[in-house]
């Protein structure tokens, strides 16, 4: 082994592998060493553009975050974003090559081996150490013949591996052991390690198993890391924050999840201000218990608009704002609050038009280019609630296809200042004549805590509150605690001198 990388593979998806690699990202940083996160290939709607205006996963951002580095493609050569069940959009070193099956997908993956090996090499030459995360699991014996994300990627970079496995799950020794055994003897080799992920209860009693295990297997278990609620953003919507509410406070926020819901990032903290729950929903009378409702980023924006009218979601969305309540659109989510959508290309469904919500004065046309850039806003309003904020700047990003054309009433509240290297002077959010109803391209709006605050005090005014008085959080602020919080966690749960020793290659 050349003591350049380590992998971190797992037993299934969802078993802890991104939330570990983050781990290990900002431990080798705190321990002085340049790392950098790679995944191979991304499959997940939760998606990034970087300054060069690429697009790649946002699980890789925010390793890229822990390890102190700019995100860059490099890190994702291949993202998937879903657009059906049988299907995703491809996106190759950060740019959308088209739609595939899955199928087609498998038939196209081989050919991606010397462009990820490429931009693996580029990678590993810039840094230290490279944290490998795979996808799935590596025992998916049907999909080994076109790996490109686990063994396969261990080979391509001579890479030892960690299996991981949840035990929140059930049966974690079972998956370990069984995942194991359907390794080749040359795959089987590279796994260096287990680590067992999720624990709940006293350690002790895990004890004769883990006993067991490397009796069994002769491989060590290097680690058992507890269950920790520390909130870092999720790779995909394989998440447990669909399920819960976060926050205990009387602000009540609903995020619509829909069928397609893509960069539910944007709403991680918004949870964060001490009197607000947030949750998401997916049925009609869930809106009516919501002081704000938020529709969010979707992959197939018609098709998932469709998707509301049929369950009642959408005559719930427009009740709720007729009432003067606060209802915010996000990227899809905001051309949905449109009087009507086209689509003549069929870029996103296979619907060619839909009338939208109606409750903004604008038509939307999907045409093929998509937009990947990132950008700066300038709030630019004359609602009262929001004019306190004027020439306040949101940094964030544009990923969509899809221009708006603004009718007679637009009331304007975002424009663009910058957008890439460029400075511009481009409307991007409107609002409704009561100021109650609004929506932007812009991904990342609330991330400064200062729009959301002004949301929330609009709310806690309108229910006979005052305005909050602590300064608002920020998600930088908010992330830094949180990754180091992981890595004393996780670096106290590892044998960290086995982990050097697997990566220096010395067992």
């Amino acid at each position: 082994m050349r003591g350049k990388c380590i992998m971190f593979q797992g037993t299934a998806s969802s078993v802890g592998k991104s939330m570990l690699c983050t781990a290990l990202c900002r431990i080798f940083k705190q321990d002085g060493l340049r790392v950098a996160p790679f995944k191979a290939q991304n499959m997940a709607l939760n998606s990034y553009a970087t300054k060069e205006g690429l697009e790649m996963g946002r699980a890789q951002v925010t390793q890229a975050e822990a390890a102190g580095l700019e995100p860059s493609v490099l890190m994702n050569p291949v993202l998937l974003k879903p657009t059906s069940d049988m299907g995703s959009q491809v996106i190759v070193n950060g740019r959308a090559i088209g739609n595939m099956t899955a199928m087609e997908y498998q038939r196209y993956k081989p050919e991606l081996r010397d462009e990820i090996r490429s931009i693996y090499e580029q990678l590993e030459a810039s840094v230290d150490v490279v944290v490998i995360e795979g996808a799935g699991s590596p025992a998916e014996i049907n999909l080994r013949e076109g790996d490109i994300v686990n063994m396969a990627m261990a080979e391509t970079a001579d890479a030892p591996v960690i299996l991981i496995g949840d035990i929140d799950l059930g049966g974690v020794f079972a998956s370990l052991l069984g995942t194991v055994m359907l390794l080749t003897p040359e795959e089987r080799a590279r796994v260096k390690g287990f680590v067992i992920n999720k624990f709940r209860g006293d350690v002790e009693i895990l004890k004769p198993g883990l006993s067991m295990l490397e009796d069994m297997t002769g491989i060590p278990v290097i680690g058992v890391v507890p269950w920790t609620d520390i909130d870092l953003e999720d790779e995909d919507s394989v998440t447990q924050r669909f399920r819960h509410v976060r926050g205990e406070g009387d602000i009540r926020t609903g995020i619509v999840r829909l069928p397609h819901i893509s960069n539910f990032t944007d709403f991680q903290m918004l949870s964060m201000e001490p009197d607000v729950s947030v949750q998401y929903i997916t049925r009609p009378d869930q809106v009516a218990q919501q002081d704000i409702v938020i529709l969010p980023g979707s992959k197939s924006t018609i098709d998932d608009l469709m998707a509301l009218k049929r369950s009642g979601m959408a005559d719930a969305l427009v009740r709720h704002a007729r009432a003067g309540k606060m209802l915010m659109g996000v990227c899809g989510g905001y051309q949905m609050l449109a009087e009507h959508l086209s689509d003549p290309e069929h870029t996103e469904s296979i619907m060619a038009e839909a009338d939208g919500l109606g409750l903004l004065p604008m038509d939307v046309r999907f045409h093929a280019e998509k937009t990947t850039v990132q950008a700066e806003g300038m709030i630019c309003s004359d609602a009262p609630w929001l004019s306190e904020l004027n020439g306040a700047r949101l940094s964030g990003y544009e990923i969509h296809t899809g221009e708006n054309t603004f009718h007679d009433g637009a009331r304007p509240w975002l424009r663009l200042v910058r957008r890439g290297d460029c400075t511009t002077d481009a409307l991007d959010g409107i609002m409704n004549s009561r100021g109650n109803v609004l929506g932007t391209y812009l991904h990342g709006l609330f991330d400064d805590g200062r729009l959301w605050r002004a949301v929330v005090d609009r709310v806690r005014i309108q229910k006979g509150m005052t305005k909050a008085s602590d300064a608002p959080k920020t998600i930088a602020e908010y992330r830094e605690r949180a990754f180091d919080d992981l890595a004393a966690h996780v670096r106290g749960s590892l044998d960290m001198d086995m982990v050097y020793r697997i990566l220096r290659g010395e067992v």
